[in-house]
């Protein structure tokens, strides 16, 4: 499309203007300029320019107010039809380019093999196609999957494939308004330094984008249509982690109307759970997620089981679970003496996956002093006690993101990995993968919950029994969504905050110390004071914590999130227990605690933005 200068230099000119009146921001402006000026942005002009020239700056803000970022779970946002701060043809096919081109320079060769797949969300189908026949444009063989499938299938096609990358088109658990993409590298798990920042600074300088049709391409054998082989040899990965025979099970299982009928139930069924159904209202492949409560098809949030315990009643289920939309994560209801059904957090299902993997394999007699668990700073520690107990090493300072469990493994020897997990529901075991798998998490619960259930006890029951053992451990979460430039403006104020003037004091609990990730320090409270360097990893993440020797002890780690626009607080309290009469008392007193704590915390939040107003 040919645009006369004088009409750019025009629309280019009341962007600057704009800027000057405050109507848009100094990185909005800038990236507006681009899109306007650039010949590779051509097919956008006439659009922007309209809303440029109708003064919608409002609408320009948040379309164009950053490029948008790879995060911890890859690039992920709100889809539109432009924009470089959103989910588009143009942004889906730059990340694609920039892998291209950064694996030529990485490899030095000029070809190579990549896999891609995608999920059920809306216009996934289309950004996959977009993703494999631009990386089949610059030479590089694709296996393309006929339809869509969960993300961990797409880390183990990596490595069955032998492929040298791979991407997954998915915005995870995001609402319906949303996709993304995750960049895989040889290894199965998600691209790490110093490969991320290479493929981000080739997706920035891309120009020219090189395109061929689809069709052409599998004609020409440069992309390949997988599907079944591949299927097989990933369920038969998974089925062959099991870890005892018991399978007598009455539960429920939704796939929230995404992708886990390929691989969660699939392993369920063909692992001979015959007590186990799917929930069908949720089972039609559907990016909208209808008949999810507020459609948002996140297994972290209680509501989304709610529909599910009419029917679950009537067959008498044990036991709910439900994967998120890309299937990599596992969430769980069970019921209890009272007939009701308890939501599980992704803690406590960690906590009981770990304890039966490490239980099995220790009857097994299959571990040693080297083997290990590996887990995130913000997921329960009652894990790493699990590991101990069994006599094998836990790795417990990893940064937020599966990405770093997968590394772990490459790095400690994929021969000694026992389990990883993730507060968020990710869970993985054997070397298949170096992703979180929904559905070798829904195979080890539900053979723990059929084991229990031959001793007329539950998983909430075996929970109890840990924490009479290990003590109390209570986690929770909390969020500030925080959106656009302003919000990303308020994530930065609240995390300075943290820094320069953190509270002493939350809900009357004092803390006595700082972990800064980013500063590699640790100051002491009050006076916050460095007393101590802090080692590695390196991130924008801070823990506050209670003496040592408090009980309850009690942290509160703060972050940005990576995947979504928003500031997260993880609560964490450890409290003695002794005999089992006496837990229930201290599961009251924690959950009074932890009320305070997040009132208090809230409290505080808001008095730091209001300062700055």
């Amino acid at each position: 499309m040919d645009i006369p200068d004088e009409r750019i230099s025009e629309v280019v000119s009341r962007v600057t203007q704009a800027e000057r009146e405050g109507l848009i921001s100094p990185p909005t402006a800038e990236n507006l300029t681009i899109w306007l000026s650039r010949k590779e942005y051509r097919d956008y002009f006439e659009d922007i320019a309209a809303r440029v020239d109708a003064g919608d700056f409002k609408e320009l803000e948040d379309l164009f107010w950053q490029q948008i970022p790879f995060g911890t779970g890859g690039r992920r946002g709100q889809m539109a039809e432009y924009g470089s701060a959103t989910i588009n043809e143009r942004t889906i096919a730059e990340s694609a380019n920039g892998m291209a081109v950064y694996l030529k320079q990485a490899t030095g060769n000029d070809d190579g093999r990549a896999v891609v797949a995608c999920d059920t969300r809306n216009r996934s189908q289309k950004y996959a196609e977009l993703v494999a026949t631009t990386l089949a444009a610059h030479g590089i063989k694709v296996f393309l999957f006929e339809t869509f499938r969960s993300t961990p299938e797409l880390s183990f096609a990596v490595r069955h494939l032998k492929c040298d990358m791979g991407a997954m088109i998915s915005a995870s658990h995001n609402p319906p308004s949303d996709n993304g993409i995750k960049a895989y590298w040889n290894t199965g798990g998600q691209v790490l330094p110093p490969h991320d920042g290479g493929i981000i600074k080739c997706v920035q300088e891309s120009g020219e984008i090189p395109q061929i049709a689809l069709a052409d391409a599998i004609e020409a054998g440069r992309i390949e249509i997988v599907g079944s082989e591949v299927d097989d040899a990933y369920l038969d990965a998974v089925l062959g982690m099991s870890l005892l025979q018991s399978r007598e099970l009455v539960g429920l299982y939704s796939p929230l109307h995404g992708v886990g009928a390929t691989n969660c139930w699939q392993v369920l069924e063909r692992a001979g759970f015959e007590g186990l159904a799917l929930f069908e209202p949720h089972c039609e492949p559907d990016g909208n997620f209808p008949n999810v409560p507020d459609q948002f098809p996140n297994p972290e949030r209680p509501a989304v089981f709610v529909p599910m315990f009419d029917e679950a009643r009537q067959r008498g289920a044990e036991i709910l679970l439900a994967s998120d939309p890309d299937a990599d994560r596992l969430a769980a209801c069970v019921r209890n003496s009272g007939g009701e059904y308890v939501h599980l957090t992704g803690n406590q299902i960690g906590a009981l996956l770990t304890d039966f993997v490490l239980r099995k394999r220790t009857e097994r007699g299959d571990l040693s002093p080297e083997h290990y668990v590996v887990e995130t700073l913000v997921t329960s520690r009652l894990i790493g006690d699990l590991a101990r107990a069994h006599g094998v090493r836990i790795i417990d300072d990893l940064l937020v993101g599966f990405k770093y469990i997968g590394q772990t493994i490459d790095d400690e020897g994929p021969e000694r990995f026992v389990f990883g997990c993730e507060e968020s529901l990710g869970y993985l075991a054997g070397t298949y993968a170096r992703d979180k798998d929904a559905g070798i998490a829904a195979l080890y619960l539900a053979e723990c919950a059929a084991e229990l259930r031959e001793s007329d006890r539950s998983l909430l029951d075996r929970l109890d029994e840990l924490y009479v053992e290990h003590g109390y451990y209570l986690e929770s979460q909390l969020s500030k969504v925080c959106t656009g430039s302003e919000g990303s403006r308020q994530i930065e104020q609240l995390m300075a905050a943290f820094r320069e003037t953190p509270p002493t004091d939350v809900g009357g609990v004092s803390f006595s110390l700082v972990r800064d990730y980013q500063r590699h320090e640790v100051r002491s409270l009050p006076g916050n004071r460095k007393s101590e360097d802090l080692a590695d990893p390196s991130g924008n993440l801070l823990m506050l914590e209670t003496a040592s020797d408090a009980d309850p002890h009690v942290r509160i780690a703060v972050r940005p999130s990576g995947t979504e626009p928003k500031i997260k607080f993880y609560l964490f309290q450890r409290a003695s227990c002794g005999a089992a009469d006496s837990l229930p008392a201290v599961k009251t007193a924690s959950e009074s605690l932890n009320s305070d704590l997040s009132a208090a915390l809230l409290v505080w939040i808001d008095e730091q933005l209001a300062n700055d107003e």
